[in-house]
């Protein structure tokens, strides 16, 4: 039977001539007792070298399981995947404070893409250490050097009540952005992070490997499972989701064989071909549903009511009553609503542009 890296580290660590023989003699017993006393260092110097996630819980609107951020530490890098809105930050600093860690000392925050519930706390973070890095899809860069645009949507959106949920969104300085393509391997200390580029939940989405563990950061392309529940709840908001690009995307991700995906709308789920084929089917499902409902002619009011009430009530054949209500929380059904009706709008303005020419 083959021995394990770990058996091989600690052998060439105590005996790196070779184990000795039966018989080592009390100078040999004297030498192995001194190499076996450095081990512990040895190991940290291992565990170090070993990019480690913790899951952090920003406990959005006082509702525990709803944004989850990923701290990503090696040797002596420390990073953010998605720190959140600002209105979490508190959350976000006292759990950094117990992990050892505070805001000057990260060196770089890695964001899926700019929605305010992923990105909204980066500029604020940048204030705070600036020497800290935001790396972004090169589609987001305009935008996080000037959120007014992306700030007057996300009013339309969400009107008076976007201060109190998402906190202030400053923007960053050039000096600090980092424009990502997708084919990037960035390393954090010895360990690789790779770029993928993700379009269908937002043209700017990308997602971030880590192959060491086959993780997967995949923030909104495969949708909200709430700690790895195998119900996945589709997540499509405006202003330029992609049924077909997302069909790619999810192909891509596939491809890597992760082993764990890390999703925003939260935590892990462990079993990411599951997890993918459950969420692309009901993708399509909500694709074709709210087409069949706006040829329906129901109106604004009715036609929305209409599809929330089809996708709660197919939701509830896999749900709780309280889950239930989390993942309509999470999903903002009404969002992802608007978000398909422009998606089916411009999708029919490309067929009458095509046909004209």
């Amino acid at each position: 039977m083959g021995q394990s890296i770990f058996y091989k580290f600690i052998i060439l660590q105590v005996f790196p001539q070779g184990p000795p023989g039966p018989d080592p003699g009390a100078r040999g017993e004297a030498n192995i007792v001194s190499k076996i006393r450095k081990l512990p260092a040895a190991f940290a110097k291992l565990i170090s070298s070993v990019l480690s996630t913790t899951v952090i819980d920003l406990n959005w609107q006082g509702r525990p399981r709803s944004i989850a951020s990923a701290l990503l530490r090696c040797e002596d890098f420390s990073a953010l995947i998605d720190p959140g809105p600002a209105s979490t930050l508190p959350e976000l600093r006292q759990h950094l404070q117990q992990c050892g860690i505070s805001v000057p000392k990260l060196n770089a925050v890695f964001l899926t893409h700019i929605h305010l519930d992923h990105a909204g706390a980066s500029g604020t973070l940048v204030r705070e250490n600036p020497n800290l890095k935001v790396y972004v899809h090169a589609k987001g860069v305009p935008h996080l050097l000037d959120p007014t645009k992306l700030l007057q949507s996300a009013s339309r959106l969400w009107g008076d009540e976007l201060p109190r949920l998402f906190g202030e969104f400053l923007p960053v300085p050039a000096e600090n952005l980092v424009a990502l393509g997708g084919g990037e391997t960035i390393r954090l200390g010895s360990s690789p992070l790779e770029v993928l580029y993700t379009p269908g939940h937002a043209s700017h989405h990308v997602t971030y490997f880590d192959p060491a563990s086959a993780t997967a950061f995949v923030g909104d392309t495969a949708g909200v499972s709430i700690n790895g529940h195998p119900f996945v709840f589709p997540v499509t908001p405006p202003p330029d989701i992609s049924i077909e690009l997302w069909d790619v995307s999810l192909d891509a991700i596939a491809a890597l064989r992760p082993k764990k995906l890390f999703l925003a709308h939260f935590s892990y789920s462990e079993s990411p071909g599951a997890h993918i084929a459950s969420y692309r089917k009901r993708l399509r499902l909500w694709r074709d549903l709210s087409a069949d409902i706006l040829a329906r002619n129901l109106g604004e009011s009715g036609a929305m009511h209409h599809f929330i009430e089809v996708a709660e009530a197919d939701a509830a054949q896999y749900l709780t009553q309280e889950e239930l209500s989390h993942y309509v929380f999470n999903g903002a059904v009404h969002l992802s609503w608007l978000g398909l009706v422009r998606y089916h709008r411009k999708r029919a303005e490309v067929t009458v542009n095509t046909t004209a020419v």
